[in-house]
């Protein structure tokens, strides 16, 4: 039997976690023009009103990456289907830490 056959039905993505990713990557991008500030740091906002900055040891570029990974990760987690094996065991949902497996 094959994934092909039709006792093996395909299930895709579902809409819930498709519709959480494209939220995330709307709700975190960046807005307007890179501003250096007095003291050599560069920033820029997020539409989420963050401000992303370089560090004494990352760029502005690493802390977009993160950011906008983090917020991915976030929002999937949210609406990941009960049961499903995680590679992190707790996540932060509306400022709660929880166990997705209890």
């Amino acid at each position: 039997m094959t994934v092909h056959d039709a006792a093996t039905p395909v299930v895709p993505v579902s809409a819930e976690m498709r519709r959480a990713k494209v939220r995330a990557a709307t709700d975190h991008t960046t807005v307007g023009l890179v501003d250096t500030t007095p003291d050599g740091r560069v920033t820029i906002a997020c539409a989420c009103g963050m401000q992303l900055t370089n560090g004494p040891t990352w760029t502005l570029d690493e802390h977009i990456r993160l950011h906008r990974a983090e917020a991915r990760f976030l929002a999937l987690s949210a609406v990941a289907p009960p049961g499903i094996p995680r590679l992190v065991a707790a996540h932060v949902v509306a400022g709660e830490v929880t166990d997705p497996l209890s």
